[in-house]
């Protein structure tokens, strides 16, 4: 497989990672320290990978801060690396190691102070340009992104020994099982070791273990998807790589999959993570965890060096030291603090030479990585060749998981190391990750926890013997820093925090360990502390002991973890909604009939509807609309209503629930009638405003505006939810099942009966404000007597799939009678020429009062807003309420949002009286009219006023009116 690094061309194989790909072709330096920028290499082979990020791909699918560690090698892969100028081998931004003494923990409260001048001009520009490591490519994504929900009895997370066990418990028992693991392979640390497993490698039992797994019909295996958070109720969150190992996505192929998994039951078995020792130049390029190494021996089979040197505080570190042995690469030598090593342990690296007692100090070398090490032993400072050191300081089990609902690790004296304490609801944790260290105890913990887990889920299964396997040495002494180190010793790679800026948070009193990781950025890299945490931690403590070598770790404790516990892409959270699908637009059923009759359409809440139709020999939308309004005002129209909200609400206490969210009476509405109710917050401001039918005695059917539908149904939620419980009442939104068609106009009563018949729309038989549920054409169907163009009207409701249907009919009998289609545009010139508000009068600054509607707000009973409502500055009969307004001279044009001023007056806030909110061009007036809020404006019928609009220059002269123009005694919509 050919890559590239840098432009350079590289070659890998498949199974590779970029960053064994990079190692088997000599590459040592990688990248850049945050700070410093100093030059870095490969420290880990896996997620928690602190030095090697690079960027991946070029253009639109370019991805920063990708860790090389994880990045699964394709054919064509192109990766750069970052944070560095001019090349990653000069980079003149390493000059800033000459300034170490000035950027010390806490550098950026302390400077950039003086002059203040300067912080905008000179001090921000030149931190913005510091900050981050990668730069995003600033073009569209190209990819697309997933959303999946998933169920399962029992999640495991983790397919190593412990979650492979787990699995196959919990799936031979019968449970529903998804196994998620985060690497493209399964396995875990089993691909890593030259361990054996019921006496075959184990590597081979995982891979058996994976077959037996896959040929379960309960059992899904989701490779390359790692979970990054416990949450609430059994949640968990986790992001599925899909394409993340290929050029380019195949058409429709997401790029990457976000899935909420609700499992009754986890087995948590992530494993543990190696952390390091601070000494001096452990930053340089071939310095390594020995986990690591091991990890490039075994499964990659790349050498990370040729004369590797192995600085172990614990027994696993020999493991890679007998390992490099077995691969033929050469050992300079086994280094280990402790005094007394077993024999075996001793044997097991052959005649490599081997210093007890001994510590690395300090490690010299360059960027091309390291060349000796310089090493304390009996006393003495020795120099030894290497040009690799594998470090293995102990383990921490991966305990984020468990403690992202807020439950605290406790700290294991025998481990050194943070284990879990408290679970969440339903999670047990197995293997390296509940600090069980030892292959034979991983493998039985998985199988103990995964039957238990299944059990809990009510599976049982007849208990199977676990894997054979050997208990290795796993002893260890705790060293987290040779103070006697000369140069930089590090704790935090990624970030540049040092064991001298710990010891400086120390002296300055930020010793919480909270404290600390703000003052010195410790663990706020992208790899989140797991290699440096506990190290920078272990090292505060003993600083706050007085530089004992006994620490009360379980006292300091450990930074709270929080979701997501690895890196996760913004473009994976949004998924499909982004763009036009951040709000997905709404058709309604009637939609290709408008697209075919020409309509002009307009997106209003989350819907597009038609906003007029125009015809041939009109040049613009006015002449449109006005043609629109004449012929229904003359003749008839009709108007698809379908987008605005409908709530069915039923019960027993309907009826009682009702009166308490709308400020007038409902309960004592007939069934077969209809009435316009107003809605308030619990601030006594309006809500929305809308009719409610009463169709049967405990069924009642809510209409809402368009833009209110989804914030209204939270309301009345909350209502029944939180305020009065107790109520039986139960209610769903309905809007989309619905399809409703508005039929206005003098001749709308010889439309309706040819689609119903005479008798069924005769005003006896269903009067203003009467409701119906009928059939038509064999379809179920309700007709409302309702108007909102101050016209005779009606209103019928099809279900959704017979909408087109019906628009077609209407269109017909519509046409017969002289009619025509009319939009949103003539509905609402119709109802400023009526006097309904609106969505711009109900704009959440106005009251029932404000609206005209005092006289509705009920005296008798209780309702929400009723209190706040009467608020002294909400009734004050100055305040602006709804007038209408026409201009003196009917050749002027209004804008809504002009002010209201007294003739004379000045153009100034303390002047304003109020506001145009609703303006169109009557042609029943020949003008142009507008609604508005003016103070006392009920008082102030017949005076003139001045319409200011600053913005667009405009300054008119109106006449305050009635905000109904046309039929104010109602004639017309009684017809």
């Amino acid at each position: 497989m050919h890559f590239t690094f840098d432009g350079r061309s590289l070659a890998g194989h498949p199974g590779d990672t970029l960053a064994s790909a990079l190692i088997a072709n000599g590459v040592r330096l990688v990248g850049r320290s945050f700070k410093y920028h100093r030059p870095r290499g490969i420290f880990t082979a896996g997620p928690e990978e602190p030095n090697a990020l690079v960027e991946i791909g070029t253009g639109a699918r370019r991805t920063p801060n990708t860790k090389a560690t994880t990045v699964e090698l394709f054919d064509g892969l192109q990766a750069v690396s970052q944070n560095r100028w001019p090349s990653l081998r000069v980079d003149a931004l390493a000059i800033n190691q000459l300034g170490g003494p000035f950027l010390a923990a806490g550098f950026y409260y302390k400077t950039f102070m003086w002059p203040a001048a300067f912080w905008e001009k000179v001090y921000e520009p030149l931190i913005r340009r510091a900050a981050g490591l990668g730069g995003a490519s600033g073009l569209p994504d190209p990819d697309l992104y997933e959303k999946s929900h998933a169920f399962c009895d029992v999640l495991v997370i983790g397919s190593g020994p412990a979650g492979l066990a787990a699995a196959l418990a919990a799936g031979r028992a019968g449970a529903r099982v998804i196994l998620c693991e985060d690497d493209f392979a399964l396995g875990g640390k089993l691909l890593a070791e030259r361990r054996e497993i019921d006496g075959r490698p184990g590597a081979h039992w995982a891979r058996a273990a994976e077959a037996e797994l896959a040929a379960m019909p309960e059992v899904t295996i989701l490779r390359r998807c790692q979970v990054f958070g416990t949450y609430d109720d059994g949640v968990y969150g986790a992001l599925e790589r899909v394409a993340d190992h290929v050029a380019a996505p195949r058409p429709g192929q997401p790029r990457q999959r976000l899935w909420r998994i609700v499992a009754r039951a986890c087995v948590n078995a992530m494993g543990a993570v190696e952390r390091s020792i601070a000494f001096g130049g452990n930053d340089r390029p071939g310095v390594m965890t020995a986990s690591a190494v091991r990890t490039y021996v075994n499964r990659f089979g790349v050498a990370p060096g040729r004369a590797v040197a192995v600085f172990t505080a614990t027994d696993d570190g020999w493991r890679t030291a007998a390992d490099l042995a077995a691969a033929g690469i050469g050992v300079a030598a086994v280094i280990d603090p402790r005094s007394g090593v077993a024999p075996a342990l001793r044997a097991s690296v052959g005649g490599a030479r081997v210093l007890t007692g001994a510590r690395v100090c300090d490690v010299r070398g360059g960027a091309d990585g390291v060349r000796a090490l310089e090493i304390l032993h009996d006393g003495r400072r020795e120099r030894i060749v290497a040009d690799t050191l594998a470090v293995s300081g102990g383990w921490n089990p991966q305990v984020a998981l468990a403690t992202h609902k807020g439950a605290k690790p406790r700290w294991s004296e025998a481990l050194q190391s943070f284990v879990p304490d408290a679970m969440p609801q339903g999670m047990r944790v197995a293997g390296a990750a509940n600090g069980e260290m030892t292959l034979a105890a991983c493998l039985a913990a998985g199988a103990a926890r995964g039957e238990e887990a299944a059990a809990a889920c009510g599976f049982t299964a007849a208990p199977a013997p676990a894997p054979r396997a050997d208990d290795e040495p796993c002893g260890l002494v705790a060293l987290w820093h040779v103070a006697e180190s000369r140069s930089k010793a590090f704790v935090d790679l990624q970030n540049d925090v040092t064991a001298a800026d710990v010891d400086l948070a120390h002296r300055e009193g930020f010793r919480s360990v909270e404290h600390l990781k703000r003052y010195t950025t410790l663990g706020m890299a992208t790899d989140q502390g797991k290699t440096s945490n506990v190290l920078g931690h272990a090292m505060m403590a003993a600083l706050t002991a007085g530089g004992t070598d006994t620490v009360d770790m379980g006292r300091v404790g450990t930074t709270m973890a929080r979701p997501p516990h690895l890196p996760v892409a913004i473009g994976a959270f949004a998924g499909h909604h982004r763009g036009k699908h951040f709000k997905p637009t709404r058709l309604s059923a009637a939609q290709v009939w408008a697209e075919g009759a020409g309509a002009t359409f307009v997106e209003t809440g989350l819907w597009l509807r038609a906003q007029w139709y125009p015809r041939p020999g009109e040049t613009d939308w006015l002449a449109s609309v006005s043609r629109e309004v004449r012929t229904v005002r003359e003749a008839v129209g009709f108007c698809d209503v379908s987008t605005l909200g409908k709530i069915d609400i039923q019960g027993a206490d309907a009826g009682a629930f009702l009166d308490r969210v709308y400020v007038n009476t409902v309960s004592t509405l007939p069934v077969g009638k209809a009435r316009y109710g107003l809605m308030l917050r619990e601030d006594g401001f309006a809500l929305d405003d809308g009719t409610t039918a009463r169709l049967g005695p405990e069924h009642y059917l809510m209409s809402t505006t368009t833009a209110n539908a989804a914030r209204v149904m939270q309301h009345l939620e909350f209502c029944h939810q939180v305020l009065w419980p107790d109520l039986d009442v139960a209610m769903v939104s309905v809007t989309e099942q619905w399809s409703q068609f508005s039929v206005a106009g003098p001749r709308a009563r010889d439309v309706m009966a040819r689609l119903f018949g005479a008798s069924d729309v005769s005003d006896a038989s269903l009067p203003y404000m009467g409701c119906r549920a009928t059939r038509l054409g064999g379809a179920p169907a309700r007709v409302f007597r309702l108007s909102f163009s101050g016209e005779l009207a009606y209103e019928i409701a099809v279900p959704a799939r017979f909408g087109a249907a019906l628009a077609e009919a209407l269109a017909e009998a519509v046409a017969a009678h002289g009619g025509c289609p009319y939009g949103t545009e003539a509905l609402g010139v119709m109802r400023i020429e009526k006097g309904h508000v609106a969505g711009n009068e109900l704009n959440g600054q106005t009251t029932g009062r404000d609206l005209g509607l005092g006289r509705m707000m009920s005296k008798k009973k209780d309702y929400v807003g009723r209190v706040m409502a009467e608020r002294p500055a909400l009734v004050a009969p100055e305040r602006p309420s709804l007038v209408g307004v026409r201009p003196v001279d009917p050749s002027q044009r209004l804008r809504a949002g002009s002010h209201f001023l007294r003739l004379g007056a000045e153009a100034s806030v303390g002047n304003d009286e109020g506001y145009l909110t609703s303006v169109a061009f009557s042609p029943s007036l020949g003008g142009w009219i507008g609604l508005g809020f003016l103070a006392s404006g009920p008082d102030r019928l017949g005076e003139r006023i001045r319409a200011y609009d600053p913005v667009r220059g405009g300054d008119v002269v109106v006449e305050v009116v009635s905000p109904v123009f046309i039929d104010p005694e109602g004639s017309r919509l009684h017809g």
